[in-house]
């Protein structure tokens, strides 16, 4: 928790501090930079809508570590391990994605749109063909070079709801920034490691949690046997999806409200929702207004992504988004 606290106190003197973004940033040095995200993403939400789930977690998991700067894209060298590496970030997906609009990109306007604008970018798009709003959103953002392993420390599912928002204030997001981000969970997988202790162990007394429906921990347990570990062999474990109680999980809507406010949370840290006087008053007010929650989950995503930003002559522009571009000599 101290490591984690000490990262997003660096983050705290980033914020904001290189400069605002611009909507259509781009307008005049790649004109075609939305058609070109749109289109790669949508034909691969097409062969593959839990993509857009996966762009959600890859854009939180850069913009929390450094800021939105694409260095969770960085892989290891020889002389550094990446962010990658560490253990929350083995299950992220989407890279590929990342790589094959950088691909086109680069073919028509070479060394323009950063890797960092492209993950953003992607993410809204997927958002948008999710069924969330497709907002407009601000770019401009550069790349950092800097991503190693030593320095990811994020938020955990069996984190206390205070300890989560305690790390989200540290990068100027509050706690409705955090309930209405949650709602992502929606469209979401997860792996049995995360939560396997409600099921069988709460809290180490020997016994499932009490909090939990009795209907959805016997789905659970029938999907994630006792003897799966903690997160350490990720293709071993079996994965479900987090919104239990949605017949459409590749749907970003308010589904994940009303299976907190039943009971029918899968992850420890949603359930809380429920029991926070402010946390539940905006979970239920979600519930009722599937329109509140598109509008400011937008809302929320641009905040998200202005966490650190680079701009101007900071980071560079990377010409791969898997490595920093070489030094001049």
């Amino acid at each position: 928790m101290a490591a984690l606290l000490r990262t997003v106190l660096f983050l705290v003197l980033v914020v904001n501090a290189a400069g605002s973004l611009q909507v259509h940033f781009y307008r005049n040095s790649c004109p075609q930079v939305e058609i070109v995200v749109r289109i790669i993403v949508e034909r691969n939400f097409r062969r593959d809508p839990s993509i857009a789930a996966g762009l959600l977690r890859l854009h939180f998991h850069d913009c929390f570590i450094r800021g939105c700067d694409g260095s969770v894209l960085l892989d290891s060298t020889d002389e550094n391990v990446a962010e990658k590496e560490a253990p929350p970030n083995l299950s992220l997906r989407g890279f590929e994605l990342i790589d094959e609009i950088k691909t086109e990109l680069e073919k028509r306007c070479r060394g323009i749109v950063s890797c960092a604008d492209i993950l953003a970018m992607a993410t809204r798009d997927g958002v948008a063909l999710s069924g969330g709003a497709s907002y407009a959103l601000p770019t401009g953002r550069r790349d950092g070079t800097v991503s190693t392993i030593s320095e990811v420390h994020l938020p955990s599912p069996s984190f206390s709801l205070t300890a989560v928002l305690s790390a989200f204030q540290a990068i100027n997001l509050n706690l409705d920034d955090l309930i209405t981000l949650l709602g992502a969970h929606a469209v979401g997988f997860c792996h049995c490691g995360f939560f396997t202790d409600r099921l069988y162990n709460f809290m180490g007394t020997g016994l499932p949690d009490p909090d939990m429906d009795r209907s959805l921990l016997s789905s659970l347990q029938k999907n994630c046997p006792r003897s799966i570990a903690p997160i350490v062999n990720i293709s071993a474990d079996p994965k479900i999806f987090i919104d239990q109680t949605s017949s459409s999980p590749f749907v970003l809507d308010n589904s994940f409200y009303h299976g907190v406010l039943n009971g029918k949370a899968v992850l420890q840290l949603d359930q809380q929702l429920a029991f926070s006087q402010l946390a539940s008053s905006l979970a239920e007010k979600y519930a009722r207004s599937p329109k509140a929650f598109r509008k400011n989950f937008s809302k929320a995503m641009i905040k998200l992504g202005n966490v650190g930003i680079l701009t101007g002559q900071q980071g560079e522009i990377r010409l791969n988004c898997r490595k920093v571009n070489k030094r001049q000599h």
